[in-house]
């Protein structure tokens, strides 16, 4: 099997994100046969809802019309590393591979931080592949918080 990344289309969900005035956080996840099942750019502000980010929303979408909590052999493509909070529901449901950009040394929570799929409670440990476009998602959260300091 070869690996097609679908970062590009994640980079475009965060650059919407930002556009929306939402921290440029992007996701795409995408079935086992290769079809994008779900995409999303952080909603938090918009929603009033903390845990609205990128994952969460492509994660709850694609439970929805799966008809499932679990949604097995899916990889998620995400412009920064998941925190703890998504890495606990990447775990939950089930997703297979966690491909991401940046690295978020501050809060993320599979690399950095928690690393929550190396903890023994965790139900499930994806594959995971850090810094795949990692300069371009980057580029976006440093220019976004340059514009507002």
């Amino acid at each position: 099997m070869s690996f097609k990344s679908h970062m590009e289309e994640a980079l475009a969900e965060a650059r919407a994100a930002a556009a929306r005035g939402e921290v440029p956080v992007g996701a795409v996840l995408v079935a086992p046969g290769g079809e994008v099942v779900a995409r999303a750019g952080n909603r938090t502000r918009e929603l009033n809802d903390p845990s609205a980010h990128a994952e969460m929303l492509v994660i709850r979408a694609a439970c929805a019309n799966a008809g499932s909590e679990r949604l097995p052999g899916h990889v998620l493509y995400v412009t920064l590393e998941p925190c703890a909070m998504c890495a606990a529901v990447i775990a939950a449901a089930r997703i297979a591979r966690v491909v991401y950009g940046a690295a978020d040394p501050k809060s993320g929570g599979v690399d950095h931080g928690a690393r929550v799929f190396s903890h023994a409670q965790a139900h499930h440990a994806p594959e995971v592949l850090g810094g795949i476009a990692e300069e371009e998602a980057a580029a976006l959260l440093k220019e976004f918080f340059a514009q507002r300091r």
